[in-house]
């Protein structure tokens, strides 16, 4: 198992109180504003296709209803390659998970690095987590994955409140400007089942890609 899924209480704890400072907006709209909000929708999710390149900075908490670990992460995205790196300052562990179309490669496990065809089956297979890495990449910025239809639930000030997919829900508690990109959201809460990854943004960029 990661090293990573023991990493300090206290820092998950205090994500996750983080996380949960503003309620989430999805009382109902009228028919009028719901109209409003889904075109404002796929207009986001139009110029987010666009700009394919982007990253975040922030902090992460995961968990699978019994063990639960959190850390700094950072995101780094080209179309479909990506970078994904988390470290744990308390216990000074990190791991990083690579990959693309053609798989994942994951560094900083117990027993040394690991490959296959799936990056969330992947991450199951090493640390217990569910984080379901190509969908979480369009969950992230505030937009649907394009594998299976969505349900979305908007905020009386017209932003995306909650998004469902795949068995998944998706809160949307904050959302900020972006430089380059349409607004993109702070706080972030997925959840299925026991599984939850709950994600802060310090700091989104655009046009970052992925190390080589």
């Amino acid at each position: 198992m990661m090293a990573l899924r023991a990493c300090s209480g206290l820092l998950f704890a205090g994500l996750l109180g983080g996380c949960v400072t503003q309620p989430v907006r999805d009382a109902p709209l009228d028919p009028t504003a719901r109209a409003r909000g889904e075109a404002a929708q796929t207009l986001r999710e139009q110029a987010l296709q666009r700009q394919a390149d982007w990253g975040l900075q922030g902090r992460v908490a995961v968990s699978n209803g019994r063990d639960g670990g959190s850390g700094r992460i950072e995101w780094r995205q080209t179309g479909a390659a990506y970078v994904i790196e988390l470290s744990a300052p308390v216990t000074r562990q990190s791991w990083r998970l690579s990959g693309g179309a053609a798989g994942a490669r994951l560094d900083g496990v117990a027993g040394g690095s690991r490959q296959g065809p799936d990056a969330a089956v992947l991450l199951r297979e090493a640390t217990g987590w569910e984080i379901p890495v190509q969908a979480l990449a369009y969950w992230v910025r505030g937009a649907r994955a394009p594998a299976g239809p969505a349900e979305l639930a908007f905020g009386a000030d017209g932003q995306l409140a909650t998004l469902q997919q795949d068995g998944w829900r998706i809160d949307y508690r904050d959302w900020r400007p972006a430089s380059g990109m349409p607004a993109l959201p702070r706080q972030i809460e997925a959840r299925r089942g026991t599984a939850r990854v709950r994600l802060l943004v310090d700091d989104w960029s655009a046009g970052a890609g992925p190390e080589t």
